[in-house]
């Protein structure tokens, strides 16, 4: 007794209709490969988002890469000195586009405690932030939540308009 054809003949359930940017956007959101950028404490914390307890792997984005050219994630996790301000910046340019930033915690986001002449008030001075995360260390949780915010942010891109754009822009 044959149970199931080799051959289905059946049109139903085996189509999928959408949208060019939706399946685009569906793709990058459910792959974000993450460059961890961690300068202080909230670097545990971001290490420990990759553990089993919290497995950031969950979100498709369990392959941290240490590489800027295979990210499009930048973590920026900790507090940001003037020294290091252009380090994050050259490493932030090596990315392929598109690319995404997440300052996570109080010192990326704003410079926390440190009021001092030597570290940079905000890493959003010096790149465009998508997504802030707040605390002193931020829990994982934390950062699994901002993950998730970045998701529906990219969601709701229009790459395919965005680049149809560009090319205007470059032919006139």
């Amino acid at each position: 007794m044959l149970s199931h054809a080799a051959y289905d003949s059946k049109v139903e359930g085996n189509i999928v209709f959408t949208r060019l940017d939706s399946a685009i956007n569906w793709m990058r959101k459910n792959s974000l490969w993450p460059m961890p950028m961690g300068l202080a404490c909230c670097a545990i914390e971001l290490m420990a988002t990759g553990a089993a307890r919290f497995d950031i792997s969950r979100f498709g984005a369990e392959v941290m890469r240490f590489s800027p050219r295979q990210a499009d994630v930048m973590i920026v996790s900790g507090t940001v000195t003037y020294k290091m301000a252009l380090a994050v910046r050259r490493i932030w340019e090596q990315m392929p586009e598109p690319k995404w930033c997440i300052a996570m915690g109080a010192c990326a986001s704003s410079g926390g405690m440190y009021r001092s002449y030597a570290v940079l008030q905000g890493i959003d001075q010096l790149l465009p932030v998508d997504v802030y995360i707040s605390g002193c260390p931020p829990r994982p949780e934390a950062l699994l939540e901002g993950l998730m915010k970045l998701q529906r942010i990219i969601e709701k891109e229009t790459p395919i308009k965005d680049q149809i754009a560009s090319i205007r822009e470059a032919t006139s």
